[in-house]
């Protein structure tokens, strides 16, 4: 695993870098998590306090009396979560730009666990491009589907 990973939003405004020497990634299921990203889990890789460095501070929501999240207020993009008392630095595995690094090595936040959800592997797999539906809008747009 490279020692610096690199990541942002979507639309780029907000930028971060990360000592990923000693990260973990897992997905929590708790619902507050759940809320936060829109999904059934949130994949999420804690690294040390003091290894996230801000290349452009995002903005901040206090989710609980515990706890923030960064996310950036121009294109929506959840960037992770945070202790209010500043320890426990998590960022989104989504807003990594090489987030194939990463593997989870635990679930946290079980008691909101769907299990339905976790063992994915034998369902269908579609890629975007094969939707004629989504190339077309691409197409329309005059770009190629995004990978």
């Amino acid at each position: 695993m490279s020692a610096i990973a690199t990541g942002g939003c979507q639309c780029g405004r907000v930028r971060y870098h990360v000592d990923a020497t000693s990260a973990v990634a897992y997905l929590c299921h708790c619902r507050m998590c759940q809320k936060a990203t829109g999904g059934f889990a949130a994949a999420l890789v804690q690294v040390p306090d003091g290894a996230l460095t801000w290349e452009t501070e995002p903005d901040w929501y206090a989710s609980s009396p515990i706890a923030r999240r960064p996310f950036c207020s121009a294109c929506g993009s959840p960037l992770g979560f945070s202790y209010t008392d500043g320890t426990g630095q998590d960022v989104t595995l989504g807003s990594l730009d090489d987030p194939s690094q990463f593997k989870p090595e635990g679930h946290f936040g079980t008691e909101s666990l769907h299990s339905a959800w976790i063992d994915l592997a034998n369902l269908p797999q579609k890629r975007s491009g094969e939707s004629a539906s989504v190339a077309a809008r691409w197409q329309a747009a005059g770009l190629d589907v995004p990978e």
